[in-house]
C-alpha cells in the first residue's frame, strides 16, 4: 500500500504541476515574467515537496504567490494566474483564499481544466466530495488529463496524494 501511495503521490504531483497551468498565455511581457518566475518556483516546489522537504516547498509556494499577486494586479482577467494563486494558496494550506481564487478564475474562464481539477482537489482536502465530483463532472467531457487525476484523488480519497 505504501509503494502504491508514493506511485501515486508522484505521478499527481509532476503531472500537476504540467497540468497546474495555463489555458493561455499573458499578454505582456513584464506580467509574463512574472508569472513564469511564479511557474519555476513552483516547479521547484514541487521537487522539494516529492522530497518531503516541506517547509522548503511552503516557502517557494509563497514566494510564487508573491510573484502571481503582482502579475495580477495589472492582468485581473488572466485565470492562469488565478489559478496558480488558488494552487499555491491551497498547498500552504490556505484553502479559504485558494477557493476565493478558483472561483474568481472559474467566474472568467467556467470551463478551465486546471482551475476545475485543483478546486475539485481542494474540495476533496476539505472533505467536500459532492462539490468535488461536481468538478469532475465538469471536466467529465474534456478528454483531458485533469479529468483522470481528479478521479483518482475522488477514488483514493483517503490516501493524501494532491
Amino acid at each position: 500500500m505504501k509503494k502504491l501511495f508514493i506511485i501515486l503521490t508522484s505521478l499527481i504531483i509532476s503531472s500537476s504541476l504540467m497540468a497546474a497551468g495555463s489555458d493561455s498565455s499573458s499578454s505582456s511581457s513584464s506580467k509574463t515574467s512574472l508569472y513564469e518566475d511564479a511557474v519555476k518556483l513552483v516547479k521547484r516546489a514541487g521537487k522539494f515537496e516529492k522530497k518531503e522537504k516541506t517547509e522548503k516547498a511552503k516557502k517557494l509556494y509563497t514566494e510564487a504567490f508573491n510573484k502571481l499577486e503582482k502579475a495580477h494586479k495589472s492582468d485581473k482577467k488572466n485565470p492562469d494566474i488565478l489559478n496558480y494563486m488558488g494552487f499555491t494558496s491551497r498547498k500552504v494550506g490556505n484553502f479559504d483564499q485558494a477557493e476565493k481564487f478558483y472561483l474568481k478564475g472559474l467566474s472568467i474562464k467556467p470551463n478551465h481544466n486546471g482551475i476545475n481539477e485543483y478546486l475539485g482537489e481542494l474540495y476533496v482536502q476539505t472533505n467536500r466530495i459532492d462539490k468535488a465530483n461536481e468538478r469532475l463532472e465538469v471536466l467529465k467531457n474534456c478528454n483531458c488529463k485533469e479529468y483522470g487525476e481528479l478521479e483518482l484523488i475522488i477514488k483514493t480519497r483517503g490516501t493524501k496524494i494532491y
